[in-house]
């Protein structure tokens, strides 16, 4: 499956066709829009906390993790889940 991905204005992925993809909340587009804008480029978990905000949370880093998880399973829904 091709995804596309719109940033400028409302941050929106679409699956190979017109179908708008459910992204979440506004935290998980805004790490969408960092990778997007990494273009390839590794970004280390703590560049996302300190980028999504200005007093990071103690738990921080796990919600970063949650995000992630969440964007690959609306992005790659036939990936299988990972083995412990």
């Amino acid at each position: 499956m091709s995804v596309s991905f719109g940033i400028l204005g409302p941050v929106v992925a679409w699956d190979g066709g017109a179908v708008p993809l459910d992204l979440k909340g506004p935290r998980h587009r805004a790490v969408l829009a960092r990778l997007v804008i990494a273009r390839g480029r590794v970004v280390p978990v703590t560049r996302l906390v300190e980028d999504l905000w200005t007093e990071p949370p103690a738990g921080g880093v796990g919600a970063v993790r949650t995000f992630v998880s969440a964007l690959r399973r609306a992005l790659e829904p036939e990936r299988p889940p990972p083995r412990p």
